[in-house]
């Protein structure tokens, strides 16, 4: 096995027990070495391999932003796939915002349709995110790798594994295009105040079982922020 390979395999496994969340950090290297048997270079070129896959994201120095963070979870080849080509081409704003309005209205839209036999895990999923993006105290950089780590977990109610996996693929760059847009934003704690709200609204009417009020509540909350943002909207 690759060294690349042992560290993808440490962060799967350590994502599937709980022991590491999205936005949460890697090991330092040293740790990460003496854990799996093999020396800090080959770690330092396995997280750089992870990060071109688009699952962590570095930044060096010695403060509390160093280190490797988890961006997204590994998921599918598909999904590598997506990333590749989101890595290596630049995609309109435009084009980005019309596949999320797309792919989470109708997702939105069959979860609610579904109330009555969702799975009670996945909720909890969405419901677990929504609490921890509550938090004051949270940077717009957290508080939108929490917000993309939702809006997966949401389409993923749909109970559609392709769209589940396309959607897992965007996450990156719908991060990077929402985190850009803050600075456009004239008072950001009143617009997290807002999106948190918003949040709550789509899933309320996901439980209820209102199909056109989730897919209405979905492309609004999408649409709305980048309009706040000053940024072009299909």
């Amino acid at each position: 096995m690759k060294n690349y390979e042992l560290v993808l395999h440490r962060v799967e496994a350590d994502l599937a027990a709980g022991r590491l969340r999205i936005g949460g950090r890697l090991p330092g290297e040293r740790t990460l070495a003496e854990q799996l048997g093999i020396s800090r270079p080959s770690v330092r070129e396995a997280v750089r391999v992870l990060e071109a896959m688009g699952v962590v994201r570095t930044a060096t120095g010695s403060g509390p932003e160093a280190g490797a963070v988890i961006v997204a979870e590994p998921v599918s080849p598909l999904t590598a796939v997506l990333r590749l080509h989101l890595a290596t081409n630049h995609l309109p704003m435009s084009d980005v915002v019309q596949t999320r309005i797309l792919l989470e209205s109708w997702s939105a839209r069959e979860a609610a349709g579904r109330a009555p036999g969702l799975d009670v895990a996945e909720l909890k999923i969405a419901d677990d995110l929504l609490d921890r993006m509550d938090a004051d105290w949270l940077s717009p950089d957290e508080f939108h790798l929490l917000d993309a780590e939702f809006h997966v977990a949401l389409s993923g109610l749909a109970g559609n594994v392709l769209i589940a996996a396309v959607m897992a693929s965007l996450r990156s760059a719908i991060h990077g295009y929402v985190l850009a847009a803050v600075p456009n934003l004239p008072d950001w704690e009143a617009m997290a105040v807002t999106l948190r709200g918003e949040h709550r609204a789509i899933v309320a009417a996901i439980r209820a079982g209102e199909p056109d009020s989730a897919a209405e509540l979905v492309t609004a909350h999408i649409r709305g922020f980048y309009q706040a943002a000053q940024l072009q909207t299909p």
